[in-house]
């Protein structure tokens, strides 16, 4: 699949830019997707929540008053569950909630996402670009001129781009990151990705190989 290469003011280059069919065009698995989505957000899970049960609150441990002959229900110490200022039954204890994949996973993941969206025409390619200041209205209108404005778009640069990245803080719709870290989730969440030349060469490089590649 050849796809249109625009330069830095959203104009076409007049040149084609190749996606890598066993990069763009496999048959996306939608389980390895679930699971790589899953693992990212449990990597995001502090895990912290505590709540004292009946061992740790304050309190006497003494039965309140005999079992039978007081017209009351039944109970034992104030500490229980079941009474006001008691301990939390089966409460939230810290815990880590991470798992993991190995890497032929999280690589078919990501060639799973991109490949959805290069089926639905949502990958555009842009030569590589960087920006003395960071400038807002000229990232705008670039956007406009490619006809993504409006879009949630994921602009995946070659290379660590402060200004390009502090020009799209404003913008709740862009997410702007280096190659090297875009993830499944990343992907999936943009309605079209907007990859930088060296971008591409990046992760056709990358995932196309049973080489090591970062989580």
């Amino acid at each position: 699949m050849d796809v249109e290469i625009y330069q830095e003011d959203g104009v076409e280059s007049g040149e084609t830019a190749a996606l890598d069919p066993t990069v763009f065009e496999i048959e996306p698995n939608d389980h390895i997707i679930w699971l790589d989505v899953k693992r990212i957000q449990a990597h995001q899970r502090q895990g912290t929540s505590k709540t004292k049960e009946r061992g740790e609150v304050r309190g006497s441990g003494r039965k309140l008053y005999r079992q039978k002959g007081t017209g009351n229900a039944r109970v034992g110490d104030a500490q229980s569950p079941i009474r006001r200022g008691g301990g939390r039954a089966h409460g939230a204890r810290p815990r880590d909630y991470a798992h993991d994949l190995n890497q032929k996973e999280k690589r078919l993941a990501r060639r799973s996402a991109l490949s959805y969206k290069a089926a639905n025409d949502n990958i555009q390619v842009i030569e590589n670009f960087s920006l003395d200041r960071p400038d807002t209205r000229g990232l705008t209108d670039l956007f406009e001129l490619l006809g993504v404005e409006g879009r949630d778009i994921l602009l995946a640069t070659a290379e660590v781009e402060r200004e390009v990245y502090l020009s799209a803080q404003n913008l709740p719709d862009v997410n702007v990151q280096e190659v090297q870290s875009i993830n499944t989730v990343d992907i999936l969440d943009a309605d079209v990705v907007l990859l930088q030349e060296g971008a591409l060469d990046w992760l056709t490089d990358v995932l196309s190989t049973d080489e090591a590649v970062p989580a």
